[in-house]
């Protein structure tokens, strides 16, 4: 069998290290460039979390080719020992050092996990804004009770207002992530989640589902646009003008499966729709399809429509 010469070994690795160096050039260090409240607290998390494991990992590394050397063969003035088998200051530092460091680590854990919690309200001077998150296959539709518009794969909002994300899921589970702004947070069908966001500076971020949802997964994409209260305003106004009303009918047609959404504008919206779409799966009129055929089942064998839980949240819906 004939083997490679030592030199192409040696440019296909060269090869495979710069291909690596361009591939990694092209990554977005979103979390470490956070632009809202949010995002600052968390970088701030996970640089203190990796200050305190290099505490262990960096003297590790520096060990390893500090031992090397010092007991290499040819160096005849290293301590031979070969009956050597405990000390006691060694497992001293081995044990106390890793513990002490958990120990802090999980206390800084347990308070960022209550302080940055994403339910909780971010201070302010005034009302936060309500915007309505649908996930869908494979888009994002945005909904604003409060300026009666809606938009599909785009959001904008005014810098230094909080934000409270009501997060749905029309079908399978997905994730809502705005990475400089941080929180990631899961959308559920017939579940409300709740997430509170603002953005410190003026700047387009990029918006991303974060759990794989199928075949269109890697579309479902979104720009976050954070301005000045005067150029919101001008969003929303553009909304209402070039946009189209949407309705449930309308709603409904949106649900359809599609790849690569283009951004849409809806200039209307009827009141009450989120709603309406958390009432797919657990209203007692069973607006979902999952719901109706459930339904239809059980007047025709009573009991038998139904899985158990979901013929127990059905109950309770009434």
């Amino acid at each position: 069998m004939r083997q490679k010469p030592r030199g192409e070994f040696r440019y296909f690795s060269v090869g495979l290290i710069l291909g690596g160096i361009l591939l990694l050039g092209g990554c977005d260090l979103a979390l470490m460039d956070p632009k809202g409240l949010i995002g600052e607290e968390q970088k701030s998390l996970i640089l203190t979390s990796l200050g305190l494991m290099l505490i262990v990992v960096v003297p590790v590394i520096i060990m390893t080719f500090v031992f090397a050397w010092r007991y290499r063969a040819s160096n005849k003035n290293a301590t031979y020992a070969p009956d050597w088998a405990h000390s006691g200051k060694i497992e001293a530092v081995v044990w106390s050092v890793p513990l002490v460091i958990i120990l802090i680590l999980g206390t800084i854990t347990w308070k960022t996990t209550h302080s940055l919690d994403p339910r909780n309200p971010l201070p302010a001077a005034g009302p936060p804004m309500r915007i309505e998150a649908v996930a869908m296959d494979w888009k994002w539709l945005f909904i604003y009770p409060e300026q009666g518009v809606a938009v599909v794969n785009e959001l904008a909002l005014p810098v230094n207002r909080p934000v409270v994300f009501y997060i749905t899921s029309q079908s399978v589970m997905n994730s809502f992530f705005i990475p400089q702004l941080g929180s990631q947070l899961y959308a559920m069908a017939g579940m409300e989640n709740r997430l509170n966001l603002v953005a410190n500076a003026v700047g387009d971020y990029h918006g991303i589902s974060a759990n794989y949802s199928g075949h269109g997964f890697s579309g479902m994409n979104f720009m976050a646009h954070a301005v000045e209260m005067p150029q919101f305003d001008a969003w929303i106004a553009k909304a209402k003008s070039t946009g189209q009303p949407l309705d449930w009918a309308g709603y409904m047609t949106l649900t359809q499966p599609s790849q690569k959404h283009p951004v849409t504008y809806y200039s209307s919206v009827p009141s009450g729709l989120f709603g309406r779409i958390l009432d797919q799966y657990m209203g007692p009129e069973g607006h979902g399809k999952a719901h109706a055929e459930a339904g239809a089942k059980e007047r025709e064998e009573p009991g038998a429509g139904m899985p158990m839980a979901s013929h127990a949240a059905h109950e309770q819906g009434r």
